[in-house]
C-alpha cells in the first residue's frame, strides 16, 4: 500500500507536470501564432511590393508607350464624341423581320405618333397664312400713282383755268359746251347770235350793211380767199339742246351788257377753244405712249378746277386706305373694282369717279407677301393645339408576328411596353472609328514630314481643340468653334498643321452629322483661312485684324452658298442675311475667345509663338534688364551673337524669332558671377589668376553659368524651347584654356591627375538647328572679337581695316571645322556643307559692324588751340 505522504506528493508531482505542459504548449502557440503573423506580414509585404512592381512597370510602359496612349486616346475620345447617333439605338429596326411574336402584356393607350404628326402637318399646312404689307411696293405705287396725277396737272395747265367765265352769267354746263364743240358748231353758233342780233334791230328799225357776221363772228379769224362755194348740206344745229342753250346764254348776256362785252366773252372763248385743242393732241400722245389710256378727254377736262384738286386728294386718300387694308396676291379683279369704287364714293366727287377709278385700276397692285416667320409660329400653335391620336391596345393583341417586318407603329408600342432593347452599335462605331484612325494617321504622317517637332501635350492640346468643334454641334449649337481652331493652331504650330487638321474634320463632320452644309463649310472657311494666315503676324492686334476678317469670310461663305442653292431669293431672303450676320457674329466672337485664351494656353502648354517669342525678346524684361545693368560685357556679347546668330538662321530657313529671343538669354548664368568672365572685368584683374589660381574650380565657375541659367529661367517661366539654349549653346565642348592650365600643373607636379570630363560642359549637344546656330555664333563671336582686339594691338602698322576678308573667314571655318570633328553637331540637323556658308556669313555680318571709316586728317595743337 501506498503512504498518504507519497499519494500527495505524486499529486502534487501530477499538477506540477501539468502546468509545465500547459505552459509549454501555450509558448509554443504564440510562437506558431507569431510566426504565422510574420508569415502574414511577409506575404503582405510581398504583395504590396509586387503591387508596386506591377504599379511602376505600368507606368513606366505607359511613359514608353505615351504616343500610342495618346493615339489611343484620341482615336476613342473622336469616335465617342463625333459617333453619338450610334448610341442608346433599338435592336429591332424598322423594315427588318421580328425575331419572335410579341404581345401586349396589359391594356394600355398609345400615342400613335405617326397619325399624330401626320394630323398636325394637315393642320399646319391649312393655318391660315400671316401677311404683311411690303413697304418698297407701296412706295412704288405712289410714286406711279403721283407720275399720272401729274400728266393730268401738266394737260390740264396746258388746257387752261376751268370754268374759263363766271358760272354765274354762263353756266359751267355751256361752258363746258363752248370750249369742246367741234369748229363747224361753233361756226354755226356764232352765225345764229349774229342773226338773232339783226332781227333785234330790224324789230327796233335799225338798218344792215351785210348780212354776213359781224366782227363779232370771228374776231380772232384770219380773212379767208374767196372760193367757188361748194354745195354742201347744211346742218341744223338748233335741235341741239347745248346749241340752244348756249345761244341763249350768250343772246342774254349781250342784253344784260354790251356789244363790246360779247365780243370780248367771244375772244375769250376763241382762245380757250384754241388750248383745249393743244391739251387733247398732247393727251392723245400721252395715251400712245402709256401702255394703258387712263385719261379720257371728257374726264379729264370737263372737270372744274375745285373738282379736279377734291378728285387728287380722294384718290390719294383711297390709295392709302386700300393699301393698308391690302392688296393680297391671286384677288379677283372685279373684287378690287369693287373696292376701289367703295372708297372713291366717299372721297371724291361723282363726276371724277370713273377717271379715279381708271387711275387707281392702273397702279394697284398686291402689296401682302408672307410673313414666314409668323406663318409658322401660327401653323406651330395650330399644330400644338390638335391632341394626340391614341390608339387602344389589349392585354394579349400581337404587337408584331415572328419573320413579319418591323413598322414604326410595332416600334412605338414596344417603346410604350419596353420590350425593346437599346444597345450601342458597335459596327457603325468601329466603321467611324476606322475613319477617325485614318485621318489620325494621316495627320501622323503630315506631323513627320514638317519641321516642327510635336511633344505629347501638343498631341494633347490639339486632341482638345478639335473635340471642341463637333462637342458644340453635338449639344445642337451650329456657331461652333471653327475660327478659334484655325487661328489657335495656326499660331500655335503653323498652316500646315492647322490646314490638315481643318481638312480632315470637315469631311468626317459632314458625313456622320446631320447639319447644314452652308454652316459647315462657313466654318471650315474661316478655320482655313485662321490656319493660313495666323502665324504670319506679329502682333496681337494683327491676330484681332484677322478675327475680324474671319468673321466676314464666314459670313460671306455661307451667303454664297445659300444663293446657289436658290434659298437666298424670295420671301426667305432675310432669313438667309440674318443667319450669314449671326455666323459673321460668331466668328468674331470665337476669334477674340481664341485671343483670350492664347496665352494661357501658351503658359500650360509651353508653346512658343512669334508673337510670345517678339514678348520674351523685348529688352525691357526682368532677367534682360537684369542682364545689361550687372553684366553689361556679357550683355554686349549677348547681342553681337543674336546678330551673327539671326542672320545665318534667316539665310537657312530656321526659326528666326526663336533664335532672337533664345540668344538673349543664353548667358543669363553669367550674373551668378559675373567678374568670373572676361567680358565683364573692364580691363580689371582677371580673378582666375590673382584669387583662384586653380584651374579646376574655375573651370567650375565657368561651368556654373549654364546650371544658374537654367535654374533663373525656370524661375522666371521662360519656355523649354527658349531654356534649351542655355545648355545647348555650350554642349559638351572643352574649357580649353583651364584644362591647358591644369595639363600645365600636372606636368610639374605628377601627383595631379587630369580628367577631361571636369574640364567639359555637362551637355547636351545642340538638339536642333537654332541651337546650334547660336553654339557656332558663339564661338566665332569670341574668334571675331579676338581677332579685332589683335588688330588694335599692333597699332598703326596694321590696324583693323586691314585684317582682310580672307583671314577672318579662314579663323571661323577652322573654328567650325573643330566643333564639326568634335562631334558637336551631330544631333543639331545642320549639314556639314552647310558650315561654309554660315562662317561667310558671320563675317559679312562682323564687316558690317567694324566697316571702313573716313581717315580725317590731323591737326597741329597750335592750329586746334588757335582754331578753339
Amino acid at each position: 500500500m501506498r503512504s498518504p505522504k507519497s499519494k500527495s506528493d505524486r499529486k502534487q508531482l501530477l499538477r506540477t507536470f501539468l502546468k509545465n505542459v500547459i505552459l509549454f504548449l501555450s509558448k509554443s502557440n504564440e510562437k506558431s501564432a507569431r510566426r504565422k503573423q510574420e508569415k502574414a506580414l511577409q506575404s503582405k509585404a510581398k504583395s504590396v511590393k509586387t503591387k508596386s512592381s506591377i504599379y511602376s512597370v505600368c507606368l513606366d510602359w505607359v511613359h514608353e508607350q505615351r504616343s500610342l496612349v495618346i493615339l489611343a486616346i484620341a482615336i476613342l475620345s473622336l469616335t465617342g464624341v463625333i459617333g453619338q447617333k450610334f448610341y442608346n439605338q433599338t435592336q429591332l429596326q424598322v423594315g427588318h423581320s421580328a425575331p419572335q411574336t410579341i404581345t401586349a402584356p396589359y391594356t394600355a393607350k398609345i400615342e400613335d405618333q405617326k397619325k399624330t404628326e401626320a394630323e398636325r402637318k394637315a393642320v399646319s399646312r391649312s393655318s391660315l397664312q400671316v401677311l404683311m404689307l411690303d413697304a418698297r411696293i407701296n412706295e412704288q405705287i405712289n410714286e406711279n400713282l403721283q407720275q399720272l396725277l401729274d400728266d393730268g396737272n401738266e394737260i390740264r395747265a396746258v388746257a387752261g383755268a376751268f370754268p374759263f367765265f363766271d358760272s354765274v352769267v354762263l353756266p359751267i354746263s355751256t361752258q363746258r359746251y363752248l370750249r369742246s364743240c367741234n369748229e363747224s358748231e361753233w361756226k354755226a353758233l356764232l352765225l345764229a347770235v349774229e342773226n338773232s342780233k339783226n332781227q333785234q334791230k330790224k324789230g327796233t328799225g335799225e338798218t344792215t350793211t351785210s348780212s354776213r357776221p359781224s366782227s363779232i363772228a370771228a374776231p380772232n379769224q384770219e380773212r379767208q380767199p374767196r372760193t367757188t362755194p361748194q354745195k354742201t348740206e347744211p346742218v341744223d344745229f338748233s335741235q341741239s339742246t347745248d346749241f340752244t342753250q348756249a345761244v341763249a346764254e350768250l343772246e342774254s348776256y349781250r342784253v344784260t351788257t354790251s356789244e363790246k362785252n360779247l365780243s370780248l366773252l367771244i375772244a375769250q372763248i376763241s382762245q380757250t377753244r384754241k388750248r383745249y385743242t393743244e391739251a387733247t393732241t398732247k393727251l392723245l400722245q400721252l395715251e400712245t405712249v402709256t401702255p394703258e389710256a387712263v385719261y379720257e378727254e371728257s374726264f379729264l377736262l370737263d372737270l372744274s378746277d375745285v373738282e379736279w384738286e377734291k378728285t387728287q386728294m380722294g384718290i390719294h386718300q383711297s390709295a392709302e386706305r386700300i393699301l393698308t387694308q391690302g392688296i393680297p396676291q391671286g384677288l379677283p379683279k372685279n373684287i378690287l373694282q369693287d373696292a376701289v369704287s367703295l372708297q372713291l364714293q366717299s372721297f371724291v366727287p361723282e363726276s371724277a369717279q370713273p377717271l379715279a377709278k381708271n387711275l387707281l385700276l392702273a397702279v394697284l397692285k398686291p402689296n401682302l407677301q408672307k410673313d414666314e416667320e409668323e406663318t409658322r409660329e401660327n401653323a406651330q400653335k395650330a399644330a400644338a393645339g390638335v391632341p394626340p391620336v391614341m390608339v387602344k391596345v389589349r392585354r394579349g393583341e400581337v404587337i408584331v408576328k415572328k419573320g413579319e417586318q418591323v413598322t414604326a407603329w410595332n416600334v412605338e408600342v414596344l417603346e410604350y411596353y419596353r420590350l425593346v432593347r437599346r444597345e450601342v452599335k458597335w459596327r457603325g462605331l468601329l466603321k467611324l472609328g476606322g475613319v477617325i484612325a485614318i485621318a489620325i494617321g494621316v495627320f501622323v504622317w503630315v506631323e513627320r514630314h514638317i519641321d516642327y517637332e510635336l511633344r505629347q501635350r501638343d498631341r494633347l492640346l490639339v486632341l482638345l481643340l478639335t473635340l471642341s468643334v463637333p462637342g458644340l454641334v453635338t449639344m445642337g449649337l451650329p456657331y461652333t468653334t471653327w475660327s478659334a481652331l484655325g487661328l489657335l493652331l495656326g499660331s500655335f504650330y503653323g498652316a500646315t498643321l492647322g490646314l490638315t487638321v481643318v481638312g480632315l474634320l470637315l469631311p468626317i463632320l459632314a458625313i456622320t452629322f446631320d447639319m447644314s452644309k452652308a454652316a459647315l463649310l462657313a466654318g471650315a472657311g474661316g478655320a482655313i483661312l485662321g490656319s493660313y494666315i495666323a502665324q504670319r503676324l506679329r502682333s496681337r492686334e494683327e491676330l484681332a485684324l484677322l478675327g475680324v476678317a474671319i468673321a466676314l469670310t464666314q459670313g460671306s461663305i455661307y451667303l454664297i452658298v445659300k444663293i446657289l442653292i436658290g434659298q437666298a431669293f424670295g420671301s426667305t431672303w432675310y432669313i438667309v442675311l440674318r443667319e450669314a450676320g449671326f455666323f459673321a457674329l460668331s466668328g468674331l466672337g470665337w476669334s477674340v475667345v481664341a485671343l483670350g485664351l492664347s496665352p494661357y494656353l501658351e503658359k500650360v502648354f509651353d508653346l512658343v509663338t512669334p508673337i510670345r517669342l517678339a514678348e520674351l525678346a523685348n529688352p525691357n524684361r526682368p532677367l534682360l534688364k537684369r542682364l545689361a545693368t550687372e553684366t553689361p560685357g556679357t550683355f554686349q556679347h549677348t547681342l553681337f551673337v543674336a546678330t551673327l546668330a539671326e542672320a545665318a538662321a534667316k539665310e537657312l530657313g530656321c526659326n528666326v524669332e526663336l533664335v532672337r529671343a533664345g540668344t538673349l538669354y543664353h548667358d543669363i548664368g553669367k550674373m551668378h558671377d559675373p567678374l568670373g568672365f572676361i567680358e565683364n572685368q573692364m580691363g580689371g584683374p582677371n580673378k582666375h589668376d590673382t584669387e583662384i589660381k586653380d584651374p579646376w574650380k574655375s573651370a567650375e565657375i565657368i561651368k556654373k553659368h549654364v546650371t544658374e541659367g537654367l535654374v533663373m529661367a525656370r524661375k522666371h517661366l521662360l519656355p523649354t524651347a527658349i531654356q534649351a539654349f542655355i545648355p545647348e549653346h555650350q554642349g559638351t565642348m572643352l574649357i580649353a584654356y583651364f584644362h591647358h592650365q591644369a595639363q600645365q600643373m600636372a606636368q610639374e607636379d605628377p601627383s595631379l591627375t587630369v580628367d577631361d570630363a571636369d574640364f567639359r560642359y555637362d551637355g547636351p549637344i545642340p538638339q536642333s538647328r537654332e541651337t546650334g546656330i547660336v553654339m557656332l555664333a558663339d564661338s566665332c563671336e569670341a574668334a571675331l572679337r579676338s581677332l579685332q582686339a589683335s588688330a588694335k594691338s599692333v597699332g598703326e602698322k596694321r590696324s583693323l581695316k586691314d585684317v582682310s576678308t580672307e583671314q577672318a573667314l579662314t579663323m571661323l571655318n577652322n573654328i567650325l571645322r573643330a566643333k564639326w570633328q568634335d562631334n558637336q553637331l551631330i544631333d543639331s540637323g545642320l549639314k556639314r556643307e552647310e558650315m561654309s556658308l554660315i562662317a561667310q556669313i558671320f563675317v559679312d555680318v562682323w564687316q558690317q559692324f567694324h566697316h571702313k571709316r573716313i581717315a580725317y586728317p590731323k591737326f597741329k595743337a597750335s592750329n586746334t588751340v588757335r582754331n578753339s
